[in-house]
């Protein structure tokens, strides 16, 4: 089978490796139909060392059930499902809490950690699968395909930020970055009911995306004017929750310049940084809470999913390029260079 390997920065290939094979009976096995690049594959993109190479690629897909396990008891062969970013056995007492990216059982993780699978591939081996996979009530070639795939990460990583954030009727939030994780925050805080929904972004076609979503107002500047402009549209306090959706230092004191006393700066954007301001003078002072992390998308697929079967909501329009394996590569550099905002991968 082929899959997508990094071997260092800028450097994707896409080889042919061993078929993926049922190892344990607690796995599945499943053909992939949809996967595609996460705005996340960006900082290795750009960083790895190939000291750390090759890292196997892809943590977002959505596939056909080919074999089981003997204990596997919730998909069978033929099923259609999606696969979160995080494997967890849905059963633990984290994931009762809904925080299945902090699942206990020892083969619970992220993608990344196993070396030998990947969803940017033809077929992914699946450890606990009963508690990782989730059944798709559609056919492979299904139009809400794209849509459905979103609930593997990036609309369950926005939903996670508006939610941790507090997002309600009665709420205003800032939402930082229009990448596929912001414009989807974007949509979470209006299928929450948010009042004001601020998006910052500079890429008119994102931000106008965004627009479509539910974003009330856009303010393209950054630092100190962005601040001043966000202080403007909410009377001067700032908004009750800011979703941080970028992940570096200067997008973080960006979200502490904006939010409003007693508010929330919710981060779903992996950090780039250890330290952060967090003392009397950015936080302690006036209430702010830090919220956010991994977002356990586990625990909301089954609420979105009826939103985009039904299609009240199309997170899939993120999608902006498809390609099948071969175009991977160029697929990395596009959204690199801001060319593509999210790019769909049919193997």
């Amino acid at each position: 089978m082929r899959a997508t390997f990094m071997y260092g920065a800028g450097d994707v290939r896409v080889e042919n490796v061993p078929d993926s094979v049922i190892k344990l009976p607690t796995d599945a096995l499943v053909r992939v139909t949809a996967s595609c690049i996460c705005g996340s594959d960006l900082w290795p993109y750009g960083s790895l060392s190939p000291a750390d190479a090759p890292a196997r690629m892809g943590h977002e897909f959505i596939g056909v059930v080919e074999d089981t396990g003997s204990q596997v008891t919730t998909v069978k062969r033929g099923d259609l499902v999606v696969a979160p970013f995080a494997i967890s056995d849905n059963t633990c007492a984290f994931c009762r809490e809904g925080l299945h990216t902090s699942c206990a059982h020892p083969q619970a993780g992220f993608w990344d950690g196993e070396p030998e699978e990947g969803g940017q591939s033809e077929a992914v081996r699946v450890p606990l699968a009963d508690g990782t996979l989730v059944k798709l009530p559609v056919a492979p070639d299904s139009a809400l395909v794209p849509s459905l795939l979103t609930l593997s990460d990036v609309f369950g990583t926005g939903y996670h930020a508006a939610v941790a954030g507090g997002v309600n009727e009665r709420t205003r939030v800032t939402v930082i970055g229009d990448g596929a994780v912001g414009l989807l925050a974007v949509l979470s805080a209006r299928r929450l009911g948010a009042e004001q929904i601020i998006l910052m972004g500079r890429h008119p076609v994102r931000t106008d995306l965004g627009r479509e979503f539910g974003a009330t107002d856009v303010v393209s500047a950054r630092g100190e004017e962005g601040i001043a402009q966000i202080r403007e549209l909410t009377g001067g306090h700032g908004t009750h929750a800011v979703l941080e959706a970028v992940g570096t230092m200067s997008a973080y004191e960006q979200a502490v310049g904006i939010v409003r006393p007693g508010g929330v700066i919710s981060r779903v954007g992996v950090p780039q940084y250890e330290e952060a301001p967090i003392g009397f003078g950015s936080l302690f002072r006036h209430n702010v809470r830090l919220a956010g992390g991994p977002a356990p998308v586990r625990a909301y697929i089954e609420e979105l999913v009826p939103d985009i079967l039904d299609g009240t909501i199309e997170p899939g329009k993120v999608f902006d390029a498809t390609t099948d394996l071969d175009g991977v590569p160029v697929g990395y550099q596009d959204m690199a260079d801001r060319k593509s905002l999210k790019v769909l991968i049919k193997p």
